[in-house]
Parts: C-alpha cells; structure tokens; sequence
C-alpha cells in the first residue's frame, strides 16, 4: 500500500515535482497502444540510476509494484501498472552519453528517442539499424525492455543483436554492470541477453551500451503491386531463395492498401490483392544491381506494376503508405486487436492463406502487413467494441491464428512482446518447462516479485 510516508520518501529521492499523485497525472500513464487502462497510484520521474536504485529499496522493502516505462508505445501491456504502484518514467534520462567512432559503440540513457540516435550517428557516416515503426516516439530502454525489431530486421536484425552491455538495477536495489564495449566477450553467464526482452520484470535498464556499423553507401526502393495475393507472398520467398538480402521487405494486404488509400488519397491501387515495399542497402554498384533484380523477380512472380524510386524524395513518396498503416486501420473499426506472429520464410504463404481462411469462417475483416521478408506478419482483426458477438468471434480468430502460427513451426511474437496480452498463451509455445524455469529466475531476482508483476508468466 502506497502510505504518505512512503510518497514523501520518494519525494526527497527525486524532488517533489517529478512525483506526479494528481488523478489529471495518472490517467496520462494508465495507458499504452493496446488502449487498456490500469491506473498507477503514482509516477515518478527518476532522473539517475542512483535515484533508481533507491526507489526501488523502498518499493522492496514494503511489496510496492514497479512498472518501468518509456513512451508508452507498445501493443502488449508491458507498461502497464496491472497491480497499481510507481509507474517509474525514465523519459527524463534522455542523455546520449558518448559516440565513439574508434570502436564503434554509442553509450545511452533508456529515455533516448530512437530516431535521435539515429540521426547523432549518421551524421557523422554511422548507422544503429533497429527502426521500429515508433521509432520517432519509442525509447531506447523501452526497445531494448521489449527486444523491438522494425522493417530492416531481415538484414539487420532486431534491438539484441545491437546491444553489447547495459546498466541494470535489479529489483532488490543493486546496480548490476553486464556485457562489454568490446565486439566479443565470453566471462561467465549472458546477463544482458537475459535483460534484454524481459520486459522489465528482471530490473530497471539505465544505460545501454550499443553496437554501430558504417552507414550504407547508397539505398534503392521499389513497390511492386500484385493482383493476386497468393503471388506475392510466394514472391517473398522467391526474392530471398535468390540469394539477395533486401533491408527491408513489406508486404500489404488489399484490405489494409484500401485503408491507406482512403486515409491518404495517394492513389494507390485498391483493386490489386496486394504490395510488396522493397529496399536494398550498400555498396551502389551492388545496390543498383539487386534493386534490378529484385524487379525482375517481382515481375516474374506476377507483379502488375513496379516502381523504382528515382531520388530521395521518390523514395520518401513510396514509404508514405506503408507508415500510413497504423493511423489508417484506426479509422475503420473502433477496435483493432494487432498481433505480430512470425513464421519461417519459406512459410510466409501459408500463413497468409491461413489467416485469410480463419478470417472468413468467423465473418471477420483481417488485415495483414508486416515484415514479410523475416515472416513477421501484423495480423490485424478489425472489430467493433460495441459488439460483443464480434469480439467472442476475435478471441477464438487469436487462438487460432496462434495455433496455425506455431504448427508452421513460428512464434507468437516477433516483436511487440508478451505483457499480459499474450501472456495466456505463451505456454503453448514455450511449455510447462520453460514456464517454469522463467518463474524459478524471477524468483531469483526478483523475490518479493516487484518488479512489473503479472507480465509474461502466467500465475499458474
């Protein structure tokens, strides 16, 4: 229970202004982008991991909840405080500590914008490849909490495979230093692989120590519309089978370019089944080699119409549907339930046909985009908040969807997580082993289970 005395506690920790009690406050924390509400009995604005360290004695000492939390940005609850407590906000430390061009590493604290990164290092010819979609708004502590992926995963990967060390304060209080600023590193256990994704239920990330590589020398876009659907999701596979490494591969689906085009009026082709958004990255001679190529590929595979950005601004032109997508598919049910499944490459068409034949026995609107270049697919299930009959239909789509997702032999989560929305089915996936493994290491860490509880494990 949150008492007076334990407010005034955290007020002298970090001052009276960055301890928000005010019914007005709260609500503004109560939330994120799945748009459920849990209302935080306070919010607390940290502003060093020494401070950090300290609200969090005090929260052990007396069983209060903490809930790490960056933009509020993610699709699965993670932030959400479902047990009350401090909705501990880190957007205060927001400091890009070092850029070393030598070693090629960036230092930053969690409440770094990703998109602020990415322009401090690329302007000086570097380049931090994670873009999730909300990278203008997104944290970095909050990527790295999540292991957040984007459009370039297929080449570049996701938020882990960047991250060489990171400052931690564990749930008992401690200050924990793992990994190293070096390309290798094998002393002891992986503590910041372990950190990484576990979505604040292990402690609260503070710094970040992450890895860059040499900015590309030139990019080609191209979009490429497929009358049939079948074929473009076959065309996926096709373009990967042929040995090139697109960064990024998007598809769309008829129902979400509609969307798009009612939302923007840009004229794309509402009759086609769907597009495929192409970019490949590098050395230009290579480049403009395999955009060739790719082209070819798609027109073969039974693309209509294919078109090849010209100039940077072209190419801004060809990106404006695809990160139109979210914005648009709010406008055409008041509920869209998002989950982010990933299935093989090879498998990306059966699961489009999968999804497409659930869609239609229960008489729901699904649109899918995504990632289609590392078989992460947003399946999108369009419904209306105010029909129950529709949403009893949704949650027996989600389970299937699931079931189909793993007999493809994916996972139910590419990227967006597990929080408490996909917390009722990760044993399906993981077993009752890992199950309970995750729990006997939560134990571990975290045993007055503080630290962001009712995330990822199910109680039983």
């Amino acid at each position: 229970m949150l008492t007076k005395g334990l407010v005034k506690e955290i007020e002298r920790i970090v001052g009276k202004d960055h301890c928000l009690l005010s019914m007005e406050d709260r609500i503004c924390y109560s939330y994120d982008a799945t748009k459920q509400r849990y209302l935080p009995d306070i919010v607390v604005r940290p502003n060093t991991s020494e401070e950090i360290s300290r609200i969090i004695k005090v929260a052990n000492r007396d069983r209060i909840p903490v809930i790490p939390r960056g933009a509020g940005t993610g699709f699965v609850g993670g932030s959400l405080a479902v047990e009350g407590g401090i909705s501990l906000v880190l957007t205060r430390m927001n400091r890009i500590l070092e850029i070393d061009t030598e070693n090629l590493i960036a230092v930053v604290e969690p409440g770094v914008i990703t998109y602020r990164l990415q322009e401090e290092v690329e302007r000086i010819g570097l380049f931090y490849p994670p873009d999730p979609s909300s990278l203008k708004i997104s944290t970095l502590g909050g990527n790295a909490a999540m292991c957040s992926g984007g459009p370039r995963g297929v080449k570049y990967g996701v938020t882990k495979d960047y991250v060489l060390g990171l400052e931690v304060v564990l749930p008992t209080g401690e200050i924990l230093n793992t990994g190293v600023r070096t390309m290798k590193g094998v002393v002891g256990y992986d503590l910041t692989k372990l950190i990484i994704g576990s979505e604040g239920t292990l402690g609260v990330i503070t710094r970040i120590i992450l890895k860059l590589i040499p900015l590309p020398e030139s990019i080609r876009t191209l979009i490429a519309i497929f009358p049939q659907i079948d074929n473009a999701s076959a065309t996926v596979v096709d373009i990967i089978g042929c040995r090139i490494i697109p960064s990024t591969l998007e598809f769309m689906d008829q129902t979400t370019v509609c969307c798009v085009e009612d939302y923007l009026k840009m004229g794309l082709p509402t009759e086609a089944e769907a597009l495929l958004l192409v970019e490949v990255d590098g050395d230009k001679v290579v480049v403009d080699r395999d955009i060739e190529r790719v082209a070819a590929i798609c027109h073969k595979g039974g693309a209509s119409e294919i078109r090849i950005a010209r100039d940077e601004k072209d190419r801004e032109a060809l990106w404006t549907a695809r990160r139109a997508v979210s914005p648009a598919l709010g406008r055409l049910n008041k509920i869209k339930i998002n989950e982010d499944i990933t299935v093989p490459r090879s498998k990306v068409p059966d699961i489009i046909k999968r999804v497409r034949d659930i869609g239609n026995r229960y008489n729901l609107t699904i649109a899918n985009f995504g990632h289609a270049g590392d078989g992460n697919i947003h399946v999108n299930i369009m419904i209306d908040k105010d029909d129950s009959d529709e949403m009893e239909r949704a949650e027996k789509v989600v389970k299937e969807i699931f079931r189909a997702t793993l007999e493809l032999g994916g996972t139910l989560s590419g990227e967006h997580g597990v929080g408490i929305t996909k917390k009722p089915f990760i044993g399906e996936e993981v077993g009752l082993t890992g199950i309970e493994v995750m729990r006997r290491i939560k134990g571990v860490l975290d045993p007055n289970n503080i630290m962001n509880p009712g995330k990822i494990i199910p109680s039983s």
